[in-house]
């Protein structure tokens, strides 16, 4: 079967902390959003839309036929900490101890980012499509809501061969990658949301933004393919897996 990539632009409607997740005392956040929160954009939409069985069976079909998820920035980002109160304990004796502590947390604004999700068949694209549109979407968190912009996109994904790849979203990042020309900055994200046994790694990704004045703005990476793959997506360009 075909390779299908859905692609579509959400509208960032508050700001949003997609937190990494090594930082707890003073949690960061990524400024796009890395597979895994992609993944879980479309398991909730699907689940939400079917309303028929539990959560995890449509992560996990959602998984079984997915290729490749990312995000790239379409406007500039800005970020910045503030302090929160999170709950540490629920329950204590009496007389009672503290039940919130002050931490530190960064957040996020973009006015847009583009999604682009590769699956190995058609199989779910059309329940994906159709939850997408009908249902609400949030960002990481159920705390920022994003509204869909303009049509979503169902285009051919191709295996491509080439010596050199522009790419603006992000790419798998290794000390053999060679990058020609670029900007980005380097980030541990999951690749999917359920452990294969005791095995959660963390990939490092290069995340393809330029930092000007302390607002973060898309950007592009041109690389010397040696052994990764790239796929064409029409209209949308290339990737590097």
């Amino acid at each position: 079967m075909k390779m299908k990539a859905v692609v579509f632009d959400i509208r960032l409607n508050s700001l949003y902390s997609i937190r990494i997740p090594f930082t707890w005392q003073s949690a960061l956040t990524y400024p796009v959003l890395p597979p895994s929160a992609v993944i879980g954009m479309l398991a909730n939409a699907l689940q939400r839309y079917k309303n028929n069985k539990h959560p995890l069976y449509y992560l996990e079909i959602i998984e079984a036929e997915l290729l490749w998820a990312r995000s790239r920035l379409k406007r500039p980002a800005i970020t910045k900490s503030y302090i929160t109160s999170a709950i540490i304990k629920w329950q204590d004796s009496f007389p009672g101890g503290k039940f919130t502590n002050a931490l530190g947390r960064e957040f996020a604004y973009s006015k847009m980012m583009q999604v682009l999700a590769i699956f190995n068949s058609e199989s779910l694209i059309e329940d994906i499509t159709e939850s997408l549109q009908r249902m609400p979407l949030t960002c990481g968190d159920s705390e920022s809501p994003v509204t869909l912009e303009r049509e979503i996109l169902i285009n051919e994904a191709l295996k491509v061969c080439e010596d050199e790849v522009v790419t603006e979203f992000p790419i798998p990042f290794k000390k053999e990658t060679k990058i020609i020309e670029g900007n980005g900055r380097v980030y541990l994200m999951h690749e999917r949301c359920q452990k294969k046994g005791d095995n959660f790694p963390m990939i490092s990704y290069l995340v393809p933004v330029k930092e000007e004045q302390g607002i973060l703005k898309p950007s592009y990476l041109k690389v010397k393919i040696t052994d990764e793959r790239v796929i064409e997506i029409k209209d949308i360009g290339k990737i590097i897996l």
